[in-house]
């Protein structure tokens, strides 16, 4: 039940944080001072819908976006599979795939700041995009473990296996 409301949450953040420009003013005041507090606001960095900046830039629009669409993958992943098996991470697999996710930004944000290059605020959402996936799907899995004997499918115990009656 705590997967679905994430991907949830998670959804409307994205929605919200798209619709801020078209909103009225009391969310939209809302949500720019939120987004002021998880990120840099720059308006170069920044996408814009209508004339107005986004109240997040680029990297964390994408970061979001990929967060919300891991989450409702995962979560639509229990209707489509047979088994939820394959939404259980290993702690070890789990921080591969969010260094292994993270690296696109990694070296984006590491030839920005050696100023070898500037990625184009495209690009930034894309490898955003890549790191929300990969932190995602580790929360996602972590979340799932919280109910773990519904992930597993069950065996039957064998006649063997069966306790003796007292």
């Amino acid at each position: 039940m705590i997967a679905p409301a994430l991907a949830l949450t998670a959804l409307a953040w994205l929605a919200l944080l798209i619709i801020t420009p078209l909103a009225p003013p009391s969310l939209a005041t809302l949500m720019y001072a939120a987004g002021a507090v998880i990120c840099h606001q720059l308006p170069e960095r920044s996408f814009h819908l209508a004339g107005f900046q986004l109240p997040v830039c680029a990297r964390c629009l994408g970061i979001y976006g990929g967060a919300a669409a891991a989450a409702m993958i995962h979560v639509l992943g229990v209707f489509l599979a047979d088994s939820a098996r394959w939404r259980l991470l290993s702690p070890a697999a789990a921080r591969r795939v969010f260094l292994v996710s993270a690296l696109p930004t990694l070296v984006t944000v590491g030839l920005e700041w050696s100023a070898v290059w500037s990625a184009t605020n495209v690009l930034r959402a894309f490898a955003g995009v890549a790191v929300g996936v990969g932190g995602a799907l580790v929360v996602m899995s972590a979340v799932a473990t919280l109910h773990y004997t519904e992930c597993l499918r069950r065996r039957p115990i064998e006649h063997s296996q069966m306790p003796p009656h007292i």
